[in-house]
C-alpha cells in the first residue's frame, strides 16, 4: 500500500493553531501548466469551515493560457457556459507547513463539479485514473523527478523590465559536479534544501550542471502521487525562495542556445508486497519488459504529455544529452528510455520531458504507456547500445504542433484518457500555437530590420 502519511497532521494543524503557530493555510492545486492556483484563509476558518466543507474556484483555471487570458476551444468552461466554480476538496494527507512563509501550512485539492463528480481534466485526477487502473493489477508506481533550474543574480522584477534579455546567471561557465561552483550560490542551494525538507520532501543531493547557473536539486522517490505534488510544491517553492533572496531561477526548457533544463522522471513498479515488480531473476521481469514496450509504443503519440510547449522542443538536439530517439538502452544516456539500477533499485527513466513539465500529466502518461503494454504484452525489442542520434531510430517529435497532432488522433491516448481529455489537452496545444504563429520575434527582428 502506497504511505499516504501526510508531513503535518491535521491534529497538530489544530495544535499549532491553538498555539498561534499557523495563522494561514494554501489550499491549492495544480493547473494545466503544472503551476499551484488556489486561495489563502485564515487558519481557523480554514479548521472550522473548508477543510471539511471545502471550497469553490472559477472553472476557467483550467482553461486559460499561461498569461491567464480567456480562450476558446473549451468544453468545460466558456463564456457560453457561464465560467461558472467547480468544488476544491481538500486533500489531508498533502497537510503541511511551508518554511519559506511564516505562519503558513499549506495543502492540495481535488477538483469536483458541484454534484461530486470529479473534474476529468484537471491533472490530479487524470493521474489518479491512471494509478487506479495500474492499482487493478496489483502495482504502485514509484516515481522519482530530477529538475534542473538557472539561478539568474537578477530579480524577477529586474528581469522582466530586462525584457529577459542580458540577464547575469550566478555561474558563469559550465559547473557540472563542481563542489567550487556550487559553493558560489549554496546560501540559495541549502535554503532550497532546508525549507523543503521541513515541508516534509526528502532531499538527496545538489549539484551543478552544464548551463552557467545551472543547478539541480534532487528528492528521494516516493508513490507517484505524491512525487509529483511535492514536485509541483518544490517548483512554486523555489520561485517564491528565490523571490526573497534577491535572485530569479527559470524552469523553462530550453533558456538559450545552451544546455536546455531537463526533468528526468524515473519509475519502478511495486507489487502488493512492496517489492519491485520490474526485478526478475535475470534482470528484468516480464511485467518491466511488457511496461517498457509499451512507453516505446506510445512515446511518440505521449510526447505533449512529456514537452507541453512550444519551447520545451528547442531542446532535441543531437548530442545534447537531451533525447531525439525513440529508443531505450542500458545506462545509455543517448536513448529517450534508460535502463538504471539492479534489483530492488531497477528502474528506466524518461529523458523526455524538459524542466517546464507538468509532472502530473507526464507521470499519468508513463503510466497509461506502461499498461498499454502490459495489456498487449507487447515484446520489448534489442536496447540501443551505441549512440542513439545517429543510429537511425524513429525521431521523437521535433515540434509542438506535430506533438499535438499525433495526440489527437492517437487510439492510445483515446482509450487511455477518453475524448474528454484528449481534445482539452489538444485545445491547450492550440491556444499556444495559434499564439505563437501571431507573435513577431526578436529572431524575425533582428534578421529582418535591416538586411531583408
Amino acid at each position: 500500500m502506497a504511505d499516504r502519511t501526510p508531513p503535518l497532521s491535521v491534529e497538530e494543524l489544530h495544535a499549532l493553531v491553538a498555539g498561534g503557530e499557523i495563522d494561514t493555510v494554501v489550499l491549492a492545486f495544480p493547473d494545466m501548466q503544472g503551476r499551484l492556483q488556489g486561495k489563502r484563509f485564515a487558519a481557523r476558518f480554514f479548521l472550522d469551515e473548508v477543510l471539511h466543507h471545502g471550497t469553490e474556484g472559477c472553472d476557467y483555471l483550467l482553461a486559460v493560457d499561461p498569461e491567464m487570458n480567456t480562450v476558446d476551444g473549451y468544453a468545460m468552461s466558456s463564456w457560453e457556459r457561464g465560467y461558472g466554480d467547480f468544488a476544491m476538496r481538500p486533500d489531508p494527507a498533502t497537510l503541511r507547513r511551508v518554511p519559506w512563509h511564516p505562519g503558513t501550512a499549506l495543502l492540495l485539492a481535488d477538483l469536483a463539479w458541484n454534484d461530486g463528480t470529479p473534474v476529468a481534466v484537471a491533472p490530479r485526477q487524470i493521474l489518479r485514473r491512471q494509478l487506479e487502473r495500474l492499482a487493478a493489477l496489483g502495482y504502485t508506481a514509484q516515481v522519482g523527478t530530477e529538475l534542473e533550474f538557472i539561478v539568474f543574480k537578477d530579480t524577477y522584477e529586474a528581469a522582466w523590465d530586462a525584457g529577459y534579455r542580458g540577464l547575469t546567471p550566478a555561474n558563469q561557465y559550465n559547473v557540472d559536479y563542481s563542489i567550487l561552483g556550487t559553493g558560489r550560490v549554496e546560501p540559495l542551494l541549502r535554503r532550497l534544501r532546508n525549507d523543503m525538507a521541513g515541508a516534509g520532501l526528502t532531499v538527496e543531493s545538489a549539484k551543478g550542471e552544464c548551463n552557467p547557473g545551472q543547478h539541480e536539486i534532487a528528492f528521494r522517490y516516493a508513490e507517484a502521487l505524491r512525487t509529483c505534488d511535492q514536485h509541483a510544491l518544490y517548483k512554486t517553492g523555489a520561485k517564491e525562495i528565490a523571490a526573497q533572496e534577491g535572485v530569479s531561477i527559470t524552469f523553462m526548457a530550453k533558456y538559450n542556445e545552451r544546455e536546455g533544463n531537463s526533468c528526468h522522471i524515473h519509475l519502478s513498479l511495486a507489487d502488493a508486497d512492496g517489492r519491485n515488480a520490474m526485478a526478475g531473476p535475470d534482470g528484468m521481469s516480464d511485467v518491466m519488459r511488457h511496461f517498457l514496450a509499451g512507453q516505446l509504443a506510445a512515446l511518440r503519440d505521449f510526447c505533449l504529455l512529456y514537452a507541453p510547449n512550444i519551447n520545451s522542443y528547442k531542446r532535441f538536439q543531437p548530442g545534447s544529452f537531451a533525447p531525439t530517439a525513440v529508443a531505450w538502452g542500458h545506462d545509455n544516456r543517448t536513448c529517450a528510455l534508460r535502463v538504471v539500477g539492479h534489483g530492488r533499485s531497477l528502474r528506466f527513466e524518461n529523458r523526455l520531458p524538459g524542466g517546464d513539465v507538468n509532472p502530473h500529466l507526464a507521470v499519468a502518461g508513463l503510466v497509461a504507456a506502461g499498461l498499454y503494454g502490459i495489456e498487449h504484452k507487447l515484446e520489448l525489442p534489442e536496447p540501443c547500445a551505441g549512440n542513439a542520434y545517429t543510429a537511425g531510430f524513429e525521431h521523437v517529435p521535433t515540434t509542438l504542433r506535430e506533438a499535438a497532432g499525433l495526440w489527437e488522433n492517437s487510439p492510445i491516448a483515446k482509450a487511455a484518457f477518453g475524448d474528454e481529455v484528449v481534445a482539452h489537452y489538444r485545445n491547450m496545444a492550440r491556444v499556444e500555437l495559434d499564439a505563437f504563429d501571431a507573435a513577431v520575434t526578436d529572431w524575425e527582428l533582428r534578421r529582418s530590420f535591416e538586411r531583408l
